[in-house]
């Protein structure tokens, strides 16, 4: 679905294009209004720069805004560096407050400064109070316009109110009964119009044990919170329980999207961007990943300085340094496995630090299965491939042994520090993502050296 969805833009855009050249506005005009917000900001973000406002000009009214914040803030920041003034009034008053927020918070001086001379007193009020929490908090993300229904108000009246008010809300699916702004109870919609009379207070009808978040509240958790139990929004309430303001499904979405890509790329060695990659300059790649490249290969210096500490015996034995990288390679993949999986299940809350014990039993037996399964395979080729196909004499039985059984411990090593490092960050207030691939695999690394040496030297001398 989603690739035919894809061609459809693509063939849309194209047909857009040829419509531009031939100066057919009011076509494209027609075509803009059958796609989506989103696909509309992908569009123009596609298009040729000096094409671009004229295309957003032929959107309609009523969904400008809805594409306008679709896009990123540097495509954002040039539409409205090309705006009239009236052009931005109608766009930045048709913005939800915290829509608005993000907007002034991630614009220039320059061009919030011209922002908030096209606002409404009120919607510039609202704006200063949402940038007043911190940015991980709840409060950041939350929308500040909800559908609030009194207590006492009547089936026929609450649904009035609505009729009169809630399509200017981001959600009217979801009711709040509240008192000076202390919330007292929950009622959707359906409850509303399933009542059997419109003359029934909504006293009876409402659910008066509603789950609430505090404003500065981790956004990731009230994400999670969300997704648990499958709210359209869940109310925000400040430190004396009044009601500020609501996070929608959508909001956490976005957010659990945002730390999704956090942690790939933490996991990748990269420190986060907040930029598409297309829309990063090589300078920006360079400053994310240059970094971590630096440290690892500061890191990697150790398993030289383990190499060099045993030249002597590679001296007596030259074969073994050919089935070095074999060992370092599978000690780096084992211990990567175990460590992102274990990073997902932190993420969902599925394991905890408590369950340290449980998971390190657990990932020992599959070590001890994968062990002993690449070991078997490894003896095997080192005998039929290395041997008698390729007639290296210095593979001998006692080598091949020191070989597997190197790759078995490696696998079991690899394993448990792949499992036991994210949860000990996590336990630390650490963000388990760094304890991945390129940290883990760097240690993983010296530890399987230091083990083939060890049982070589065992073996073998």
């Amino acid at each position: 679905m989603q690739n035919e969805m894809t061609e459809l833009n693509l063939k849309i855009e194209e047909m857009v294009q040829r419509l531009l050249e031939e100066k057919k506005y009011s076509t494209i005009k027609d075509v803009l209004s059958t796609m989506a917000a989103g696909d509309l900001a992908a569009l123009l973000e596609r298009v040729d720069e000096k094409q671009a406002p004229l295309l957003f000009r032929l959107i309609s009214k009523d969904k400008a805004a809805d594409v306008f914040v679709e896009m990123d803030s540097e495509f954002q920041e040039f539409l409205i560096r090309g705006f009239s003034d009236s052009e931005l009034k109608a766009i930045v008053n048709d913005l939800y407050a915290a829509d608005a927020a993000d907007l002034v918070d991630e614009m220039p001086a320059i061009v919030v400064d011209r922002i908030l001379k096209q606002i409404s007193p009120e919607m510039r009020s609202e704006i200063n109070q949402l940038l007043q929490y911190p940015e991980n908090s709840a409060g950041s993300i939350m929308s500040t316009e909800y559908v609030s229904i009194r207590l006492g108000l009547t089936v026929g009246e609450a649904i009035s109110q609505i009729r009169k008010s809630g399509f200017d809300n981001k959600s009217f699916y979801t009711c709040y009964v509240t008192q000076n702004k202390k919330l007292l109870g929950r009622l959707s919609v359906k409850d509303l119009l399933l009542a059997k009379d419109d003359s029934i207070k909504i006293d009876g009808l409402m659910k008066e044990n509603v789950i609430t978040v505090n404003t500065h509240e981790d956004k990731e958790q009230v994400a999670k919170l969300l997704s648990k139990y499958n709210f359209y929004a869940l109310p925000v309430v400040d430190g004396e329980g009044r009601m500020v303001g609501i996070i929608s499904f959508d909001d956490a979405l976005e957010v659990m999207e945002d730390e999704a890509t956090e942690d790939i790329e933490i996991m990748g060695g990269m420190s986060p961007s907040e930029k598409t990659y297309l829309r990063s300059t090589p300078l920006d790649l360079f400053r994310h990943r240059i970094v971590w490249l630096m440290l690892l290969m500061v890191s990697a210096t150790f398993t030289g300085m383990i190499i060099t500490g045993f030249e002597n015996a590679l001296a007596v034995q030259v074969a073994l340094a050919a089935f070095i990288p074999m060992l370092m390679d599978t000690g780096g993949n084992s211990g990567s496995q175990s460590s992102v999986t274990i990073i997902r299940a932190l993420s969902l809350e599925e394991v905890s630090f408590r369950d340290l014990p449980k998971v390190l039993w657990k990932e020992m037996q599959t070590a001890l299965l994968c062990g002993a399964t690449l070991s078997a395979l490894c003896f095997a080729k080192l005998m039929l491939v290395d041997r008698l196909l390729l007639k290296n004499e210095g593979v001998t039985l006692l080598l091949a042994l020191v070989v597997c059984v190197t790759m078995a411990a490696t696998v079991v090593v690899a394993k448990v520090i792949g499992c036991a490092l994210p949860m000990l960050a996590k336990k630390l207030r650490l963000d388990p993502a760094v304890m991945a691939s390129p940290f883990i695999t760097t240690i993983v690394d010296a530890a399987s050296l230091l083990l083939y040496f060890a049982i070589a030297r065992a073996l073998l001398f």
